[in-house]
């Protein structure tokens, strides 16, 4: 079917064909957004709160005019959506491909976004530029614009890690959370600034590792007790103390407690626990539903192979980096950044045990915004005011976009929030009268036509279920 550049159904017969009056359709969908925006930010303020160790006073003064603050930008951004949904049909007599979505969605974003405070505004920016970007490449690769690269994924996380740890380990190459959480995630072991701070020469680490290598083999074998009286426990914690302090390492290393060996194997148990703990929370919540109905499904939450792949993920990633790293310390015999660029891309390939698009575009996004504002302080690229309010707005509309008229090319977990924000009103548009756009919207509906009152339509739709009120 050709596609039409404009249908003059009116605002009813296509987008809230719950009920036929404009105005009480954005009182539904607001009312609907403010319940689930209060919702959605209690509990996140509340650990957040939790997490930074607020005192009292913050409690009593500023936590709650701070979640209705973000309640009445998510609210806002789903209420005046439906509001210039309708207005932009009244003043172009119809709806064309782009005003149904990114139109109506482009000012109403705009607006939200100013009532939110502007510390968070460029974190929602973050987000939604990673979400229109990848909205945008399934976009084109539908239309045969791209062809998609086999475990593109994986490869897109491997030049974005390489480029993070070598601004990890460059001077000043990275602040704020993205510094920390790499220094939690990796150790501070290979932030050069730290390792000169503890030990300025090479030669003298390897002199304090050797002095105490010699210290600690001297305790353990004075305290060593009987053969006969060792428990298995004890023999194991014997061994492994064993193995990290005899093996080679090379002079320029910092870990000074383990070899190179045991200095990698050690980061991979200590990040795959991590990582088996944090996707075991995340399936608390739905365990104790079934904890009653079904408790035989509770078994699940310690042996779903998820856990073991976030935790294989981040354990290969730590240990590969590490490895690497000092690998390139015996074949260069010197401590570089460079170093960081090669491990940092092998270290990528852990990407094959949890292969995930949305990490990996939303890490690239964060790179790009990263190197951004770096050419900014290099004086090399320009400063843009209200540049993430922009960003956002246009951003949120891509999305907007799809959700109408292509919603298979929208992140699911999206779609799946813009249908809890509408109480599921979104997914109640008349996408079959959209089909003649060319871009395939009722696909993923299976046929779904609304039931319309024919006293306040324009039009018979082709397949509309007329009904009487």
């Amino acid at each position: 079917m050709a596609a039409l550049s404009k249908i003059t159904h009116n605002c009813y017969e296509i987008g809230h064909t719950w009920n036929p009056s404009c105005v009480q359709s954005a009182v539904d969908i607001t009312k609907g957004a403010l319940e689930v925006s209060f919702k959605i930010y209690v509990p996140l303020y509340l650990i957040a709160a939790v997490l930074r160790r607020r005192k009292k006073e913050y409690y009593l003064k500023k936590l709650l005019p701070e979640i209705l603050w973000s309640t009445s930008f998510l609210t806002a951004n789903g209420g005046l959506y439906i509001v210039f949904f309708c207005l932009l049909r009244k003043l172009l007599g119809g709806f064309h491909s782009w005003s149904a979505g990114f139109g109506s969605a482009l000012p109403a974003s705009y607006i939200a976004i100013l009532v939110e405070r502007k510390s968070r505004r460029g974190l929602l920016t973050i987000y939604m530029a990673n979400l229109a970007t990848e909205t945008l490449f399934r976009m084109a690769v539908t239309r045969g614009i791209i062809t998609p690269i086999e475990h593109g994924e994986v490869l897109l996380f491997c030049f974005t890690a390489s480029l993070y740890m070598f601004f990890f380990r460059s001077k000043d190459g990275l602040k704020g959370f993205a510094f920390s959480a790499l220094k939690f995630i990796i150790g501070k072991e290979e932030i050069p600034s730290q390792a000169l701070m503890e030990e300025p020469s090479c030669t003298r680490s390897h002199e304090r590792t050797v002095a105490l290598k010699e210290t600690e083999e001297s305790r353990m074998s004075a305290q060593r007790p009987g053969s006969w009286r060792k428990t298995l426990l004890a023999y194991i914690r014997e061994l492994l103390e064993s193995l990290c302090k005899k093996g080679p390492r090379h002079r320029c290393c910092r870990h000074y407690q383990d070899n190179c060996i045991s200095y990698s194997i050690k980061g991979f148990v200590r990040m795959f626990s991590i990582g088996y703990l944090i996707q075991c929370c995340l399936k608390v919540p739905s365990a104790f539903r079934q904890m009653f109905s079904k408790p035989s499904r509770l078994p699940s939450l310690f042996y779903n192979k998820e856990n073991f792949q976030l935790g294989a993920f981040l354990g290969s990633f730590v240990s590969i980096y590490k490895g690497t790293s000092c690998l390139l310390r015996w074949l260069c015999n010197v401590d570089d950044e460079l170093h960081a660029l090669i491990a940092g891309f092998l270290a990528g390939t852990s990407m094959f045990f949890y292969k995930s698009t949305t990490i990996s575009m939303y890490l690239f996004t964060k790179l790009v915004e990263t190197m951004y504002f770096k050419g900014i302080e290099a004086g090399r690229f320009p400063y843009f005011p209200q540049a993430d309010t922009f960003l956002y707005a246009i951003s949120t509309a891509i999305c907007f976009q799809a959700a109408v008229m292509e919603v298979q090319n929208l992140r699911p977990a999206y779609w799946k929030f813009l249908l809890r924000l509408t109480k599921g009103r979104f997914a109640l548009m008349n996408r079959h009268v959209l089909d003649v756009f060319g871009t395939n919207a009722s696909r993923d509906f299976k046929g779904f036509v609304p039931k319309l009152d024919p006293r306040f339509t324009t039009m018979l739709p082709p397949g509309a279920d007329f009904h009487l009120g």
